[in-house]
């Protein structure tokens, strides 16, 4: 049998695509039909992720479940003794029987919504569920107090039907299931979850099919779960690829610092100083070339009263001209190595051409700076820390995470600004 098309030493990760061909006088059989399904399901799935992708469609938030909703019913008895010495509501110990017997309140519920798989099967979440995480967690997993939690799909046969007459091969003649359920199955993991580091989630095959929704940090199984300790920003949105973008700087955009604090920001006395800029993936160190960042100051005033100046920097770490530099880094370090003096009222403009920095799949880093959000990184200077912005659009659209540069279409140029002022 000859195959058309170019030759390709690695083979595309798709099963043989055979429909059914029908013909007058043909005898088919249960097989025949169940194999005529799942030549249209794999052609569903197939063009679900090389034309579209995976991730989280919508929705699949995760919250905490307050206090006064938590009215299950106690856990095991020897579970509860292997914790010695804890007290009850009720200002009993642990161990005890009965309602005196403290309860576990780790609980978060994840809303209704809709996601597809690496494999591009749809998982639907219809009227969202609440989880224990304590009882969802694999025992061997519970020595922990930071958890992943996730959604995978599933199916379940349903509706058990007799059949008319038995099958030459069967034994007896029990029911069958007529149907089967497209479902989910709730995952909850003590152990980080491996990233999807695929260029080419088309073509490569797919081996962690659970869709990780939020990371919760500081469980306390018998405390109710805060909101501020869950974070969803693990979870991978819906699309072919999963861009890389700038996740923090160390300066505030807009923020007006004094003429030391600006010397010290950009590392013009101090070797360990500079700007920093944090990516949320591995981004090639190869491509961290003269031209790439860019300072250009602004002198105060306005009109024709004021003229600009490009400051003078380098990449501070890795050292572009090394050889023994990794090949990838994850932040970059921008310091300037000029000694012009910034004046009261000055702006320095930061720009990042993000089209020029390509990440391990050689894509270009996600660089818009969309409304000036991306998170300041806590570095513990002596710099002011407070943003003098409003309070308004504190997370993004899909409200997940914080905010980070980008828009989906790759590529284009990251701006901020900083002011200057003397005091």
């Amino acid at each position: 049998m000859t195959e058309t098309g170019p030759s390709r030493t690695e083979e595309f990760h798709a099963p043989p695509l055979r429909r059914l061909r029908y013909f007058h006088g043909q005898m088919l059989g249960a097989r025949d039909f169940q194999r005529e399904q799942e030549y249209h399901r794999e052609k569903l799935r197939l063009r679900m992720r090389c034309l579209l992708g995976y991730g989280v469609v919508c929705g699949l938030h995760v919250e905490p479940v307050p206090r006064d909703e938590d009215d299950c019913p106690p856990d095991d008895p020897a579970e509860e003794s292997a914790r010695p010495g804890r007290s009850t509501e009720e200002g009993g110990q642990e161990g005890g029987t009965g309602p005196e017997r403290i309860r576990r309140r780790a609980k978060v519920r994840i809303t209704p919504g809709l996601a597809v798989d690496c494999e591009g099967n749809e998982v639907v979440v219809r009227g969202g569920c609440e989880i224990d995480l304590w009882k969802a967690l694999p025992p061997h997993e519970r020595d922990t107090d930071t958890v992943w939690i996730g959604v995978e799909y599933a199916e379940r046969p349903v509706e058990p039907t007799r059949a008319v007459y038995n099958d030459a091969c069967a034994d007896t003649g029990d029911c069958e299931f007529g149907w089967t359920e497209e479902c989910y199955t709730v995952r909850v993991t003590g152990c980080e979850p491996p990233a999807d580091e695929r260029c080419d989630t088309c073509c490569e095959p797919c081996e962690h099919t659970v869709l990780w929704l939020a990371r919760i940090d500081c469980v306390d199984w018998y405390e109710p779960v805060r909101r501020d300790h869950i974070h969803m920003n693990v979870r991978r949105p819906f699309g072919r690829h999963l861009p890389t973008v700038i996740t923090g700087v160390n300066w505030i955009h807009g923020h007006t610092y004094t003429i030391d604090e600006a010397k010290d920001l950009l590392g013009t006395l101090d070797q360990d100083g500079g700007l920093v800029v944090r990516f949320s993936a591995d981004v090639r160190s190869d491509t961290l070339r003269p031209g790439v960042v860019e300072l250009q100051v602004i002198e105060g005033g306005s009109g024709r009263n004021a003229s600009t100046w490009y400051m003078g920097g380098t990449f501070a770490d890795p050292d572009p001209e090394s050889e023994d530099r990794d090949e990838f880094i994850q932040e970059v370090r921008y310091r300037q190595t000029t000694r012009e003096t910034l004046q009261d009222g000055d702006r320095v403009l930061i720009t990042v051409r993000a089209a020029f920095l390509l990440d391990r799949c050689c894509r270009p880093v996600d660089g818009t700076h969309v409304g000036g959000r991306v998170p300041l990184i806590r570095t513990g200077s002596t710099l002011s820390a407070e943003h003098g912005g409003d309070d308004c659009c504190d997370l993004p659209p899909s409200g997940i995470g914080p905010w980070t540069s980008g828009t989906g279409a790759g590529g284009d140029v990251f701006e901020s600004w900083f002011f200057v002022k003397e005091r």
